[in-house]
């Protein structure tokens, strides 16, 4: 069985960011829960912060440039999906709903999530499950029960001793493992590559033979 391709999406601002550390530690997390059940996996991240202008473009003509193109099929052909985002003004930040905003509405539908999120502050922990895990369910994704969320106090030692943000990313990473681990592989069902709907090894060239009857 090949490996199981997870797609990474960070909406942090700046470079480095705090959105990205959460991302790539429920990343490495997710990779170790799977390597403990034998499954390997390997990961896509995805920064918006590069992808801006791309997604403000294909919001006002409707098409994708080929960046933007290239992270939504591998979004869309992901086995699972980590999403991380600050939150601004108690909600997700604007370039990550920009990106959602792009996706297919069938694109993932069924494909298990794993939600992050951090702020300044804890209070916005709740954000999570008001927010960002509607957006999911609407598109038909699957969320696992556990979102994880850090503050600032969590990168500097002065987070939640009884719940401290090792511990929730390791809840989360295992849930996310169990729900790729208990799924088929995902395949490529591109819909733009022939061999999808003219047969494995057949091209339009093939077609437009057949049509001119040769």
């Amino acid at each position: 069985m090949g490996a199981r391709r997870i797609a990474v999406i960070s909406a942090g601002l700046s470079n480095p960011s705090s959105t990205r550390m959460l991302a790539d530690k429920l990343a490495a997390a997710t990779v170790a829960q799977l390597a403990a059940r034998e499954i390997d996996a390997e990961i896509d991240v995805i920064e918006l912060r590069d992808l801006a202008h791309d997604i403000t473009n294909n919001l006002l003509t409707g098409f994708a440039p080929q960046a933007l193109e290239t992270a939504l099929n591998t979004v869309y052909s992901a086995d699972a999906l980590i999403a991380v985002t600050p939150i601004f003004s108690t909600s997700y930040s604007g370039l990550f709903k920009s990106f959602i905003d792009v996706l297919d509405r069938e694109g993932i539908t069924g494909k298990p999530v794993l939600l992050g999120a951090n702020a300044g502050t804890p209070r916005h922990s709740l954000a999570i499950d008001y927010a960002i895990r509607p957006v999911f369910a609407y598109l038909h994704a699957v969320p696992v029960s556990t979102g994880v969320f850090a503050a600032s106090g969590d990168w500097g030692g002065t987070g939640d001793d009884v719940a401290p943000l090792g511990k929730r990313v390791e809840k989360g990473a295992r849930e996310l493992a169990d729900a790729i681990a208990s799924r088929d592989a995902a395949t490529n069902a591109d819909p733009f590559d022939p061999a999808n709907y003219l047969g494995e090894g057949r091209s339009f060239g093939h077609l437009l033979g057949g049509l001119a009857g040769e």
